[in-house]
């Protein structure tokens, strides 16, 4: 099984069927809340990238104007999986400045947190998050949300990002999309009830 996890130094990797898969970008700054989410992706046969920061997650989308920033230009990000309180920067003030970029406000956005709050709900909801999801996530969210970005024709927005853009750089890189070959995983989460709370009309 190959995946890519930004927490270090990220290492793309190639693979001739990527093209297939939707790929999704999972920011929780829990390691565990990060496994949980990222086997949850793989048995639904996502493409997985793992960030444990806000920040980061600028730093891959390009939204962030440190020099140093990662890129891979010209990745897919189908879908946005974010947990809401995290330290720095929160789920809610990552999806604010998503939902701000001309280049990203496409995408859907999954708030996930273990507090069932209704003023957060309705806070995320308001902003333009698609669902808010209660922690631990279902296998059956995870295949949910799939579905309907499939059914609604699996919006593709190109990470070639504003500094690009602004530097008008003619030159493309080449496709580095990360991969996952899924296997059969044994994955017990927790018994607690279990709730979604979301756009119901668009998830």
């Amino acid at each position: 099984m190959e995946t890519v996890s930004l927490c270090c130094d990220p290492i793309p990797i190639k693979s001739p069927d990527s093209c297939k898969e939707l790929h999704v970008l999972a920011v929780d700054d829990s390691n565990v809340d990060r496994k949980v989410i990222e086997k949850l992706l793989q048995i639904s046969s996502f493409k997985v990238t793992v960030v444990d920061s806000g920040s980061r997650a600028l730093q891959y989308l390009g939204l962030d104007e440190e020099k140093n920033s990662t890129r891979f230009d010209d990745l897919k990000v189908n879908l946005i999986m974010t947990d809401y309180s995290m330290p720095g920067m929160t789920g809610f003030e990552l999806l604010k400045k998503i939902k701000n970029s001309s280049t990203l406000r496409e995408i859907p956005v999954v708030i996930m947190s273990s507090e069932n709050s209704l003023t957060r709900i309705d806070r995320c909801l308001e902003e333009g998050a698609e669902d808010y999801l209660l922690k631990p996530v279902k296998l059956s969210d995870v295949r949910r949300l799939k579905d309907a970005i499939l059914k609604s024709g699996a919006p593709e927005i190109d990470q070639i990002q504003t500094q690009k853009r602004k530097y008008e750089l003619d030159d493309q890189s080449p496709k580095l999309p990360t991969s996952i070959d899924c296997h059969d995983l044994n994955l017990s989460t927790s018994n607690s009830p279990q709730q979604s709370v979301g756009k119901r009309a668009r998830l």
